[in-house]
C-alpha cells in the first residue's frame, strides 16, 4: 500500500481525532499525565465502562491500533430563529459554558463551529460509552433547549490516542 493510501486509511479510521498525544498501539502504553498505563489495562477499563472498541492491524507497518467508538454530534440550525441580540448573546455564553463543561468533565473531545453560514453550525465529538448518553448531553445545551440548534448524533470510530492534525 502506498504512503498516500495508508494515510488516507488512517484518516478514515480516525487519525484526526483529538484523543490524546500518542496512538495506542499493540503492547505499548499510553501516557496519562506522568503515569504510563499498559494497553491491556486501557482496553479492560474501556470495556468495563461500556465503550465499544476493536483492534485494527496494519500488516505493512506491523502495528495494531486500538479503535474506540466516539459519537459525533452535528449542531444544526433549529426552528427558533427569533430573539434579539441580548437574548442571542446570553444563549451563546451559556452554549460556550456548556461545551466547556463537557470538555472539562471528559465527555467532549473537541468542539467547534463551521466557517460557513450553512445549516450545520458546528460539531462536538463526544467520548461516551453510548449514543444515548452523547445525545442526551448534547440536548442539554441551552442553544438546543431554546430551539436555536438541533442535534444529529452518529457513531464515529477513531484510533485511540491519535492527535488532531
Amino acid at each position: 500500500m502506498d504512503v498516500i493510501k495508508k494515510r488516507l486509511l488512517l484518516l478514515v479510521l480516525g487519525g484526526f481525532c483529538s484523543c490524546g498525544n500518542n496512538a495506542v498501539q499493540e503492547k505499548e502504553v499510553i501516557q496519562e499525565g506522568m503515569e504510563k498505563i499498559p494497553l491491556d489495562s486501557i482496553k479492560k477499563g474501556l470495556v468495563e465502562q461500556g465503550y465499544q472498541i476493536f483492534e485494527y492491524k496494519d500488516e505493512e507497518e506491523d502495528t495494531t491500533y486500538l479503535m474506540q467508538q466516539y459519537f459525533i454530534v452535528f449542531l444544526k440550525k433549529g426552528p427558533e430563529r427569533s430573539g434579539g441580540k441580548e437574548e442571542t448573546d446570553s444563549l451563546m455564553a451559556l452554549h460556550m459554558e456548556h461545551l466547556g463543561r463537557m470538555y472539562e468533565e471528559g465527555y467532549a473531545s473537541i468542539s467547534g463551529p463551521f466557517g460557513d453560514d450553512g445549516d450545520i453550525r458546528g460539531i462536538t465529538i463526544y467520548n461516551t460509552p453510548t449514543l444515548e448518553m452523547a445525545d442526551s448531553l448534547a440536548r442539554i445545551d441551552p442553544m438546543v433547549k431554546s430551539g436555536r440548534l438541533i442535534v444529529e448524533t452518529h457513531p464515529w470510530w477513531a484510533a485511540k490516542g491519535f492527535p488532531l492534525r
